[in-house]
């Protein structure tokens, strides 16, 4: 295998497949695209305009994910401009967040803990920002997302925007995010089967291209807290967002998530959800194996947890990845609200 990148998603290419270490790219992969092509949509009634989806279920209606607004929140989280760990854009976000998810019902808790910064070594605080759904259900279901975002676009094709641009990671940080909050909208219309958290790792690239940088600091430290100084509640199941806004969607199987035993399932039932429901951006092949927040908390935490990533960012040449056009332009209500109703359906029939 040739190894292209340390950062963010260390790139490598097999012959059938595409290595990546979520978090940073020295250079595009080259692979052929396959099954790409757009396909329609859900069949569901008023999602055209303003208008939030409807649909009836056990005879109940109930709204359906909006990929408009989850659009909205997109934008306006990247009018924040960069978020990485401990900056002003963090802060910023943190408050919409918690104002947000307070404001639909949910318990908002920080989870603190201080690293060192890689270039400076001045101290850096970091939180992991926890959403409680049904805090009192012992067995739990976990939603994740990093909300943090590379510290420069290093990955651009424009040398100057590589040491000074700015990133906005608009799919990349910002989409999973954006996906969450829409779908904290409907968390009341799902049975009380289990528990619902939904968790905002910091930390996961405050990377400098160096390759001794460390990735996924607040997933490890969640992981480690969590056995360390366990809760009251078990985690059976969970799901990791990760770049899943793109325009020109693909969600291929993560590796990982198809190799553990106790992640398969998880894979099996999403991609069964989405065929049902006539979502082909789906594609139930394994495509690429990516690091990711998924693995402290599969390795350290036992907790399994799949990684749902679209890492050709809008091709395989993943070519807007890391770089200044990693904006909401490229990034689609479209390709969030698939996602986000598959999701819907999945936790709705989740047993």
């Amino acid at each position: 295998m040739n190894i292209i990148s340390t950062s963010r998603a260390a790139l490598v290419l097999c012959p059938a497949l595409v290595m990546a270490n979520a978090c940073g790219l020295e250079q595009p992969p080259t692979a052929k695209n396959e099954g790409s092509a757009t396909v329609p949509e859900v069949e569901v009634e008023g999602v055209g305009g303003d208008a939030v989806g409807q649909q009836k279920d056990n005879g109940k209606q109930i709204t359906l994910f909006d990929g408009k607004r989850s659009y909205k929140y997109l934008k306006k989280i990247c009018s924040y401009g960069n978020r990485m760990s401990g900056s002003a854009g963090m802060k910023q976000q943190q408050k919409l967040l918690e104002k947000h998810f307070v404001d639909l019902g949910a318990q908002v808790a920080y989870q603190e803990f201080q690293i060192q910064h890689p270039v400076s070594r001045r101290d850096v605080r970091m939180a992991n920002m926890i959403i409680e759904w049904h805090p009192k259900s012992t067995e739990r279901l976990l939603l994740c997302a990093h909300y943090d975002t590379r510290p420069l676009p290093d990955q651009d094709p424009n040398p100057h925007k590589r040491r000074k641009g700015v990133f906005l990671g608009a799919n990349d940080g910002a989409s999973g995010v954006a996906l969450l909050m829409e779908l904290g909208h409907h968390v009341g219309q799902l049975p009380e089967r289990y528990g619902l958290d939904f968790v905002f790792f910091d930390g996961e690239e405050l990377v400098y291209v160096d390759p001794r940088d460390r990735y996924f600091l607040g997933s490890e430290w969640f992981a480690r807290k969590y056995v360390n100084d366990p809760p009251d509640h078990q985690y059976r199941a969970g799901v990791l967002f990760d770049m899943v806004a793109d325009a020109k969607l693909t969600m291929y199987q993560e590796e990982h998530s198809v190799m553990w035993e106790q992640t398969r399932p998880l894979v099996k039932e999403i991609w069964n959800t989405a065929q049902k429901m006539g979502v082909k951006e789906f594609i139930p092949r394994v495509r690429y194996l990516v690091r990711d927040d998924h693995l402290p908390l599969n390795k350290i935490a036992k907790i399994p947890v799949c990684d749902l990533i679209d890492f050709e960012y809008p091709d395989p040449r993943n070519r807007f990845w890391h770089t200044t056009a990693d904006t909401p332009a490229r990034c689609s209500a479209d390709s969030l609200e698939k996602v986000g109703r598959v999701i819907q359906t999945w936790l709705k029939t989740k047993r």
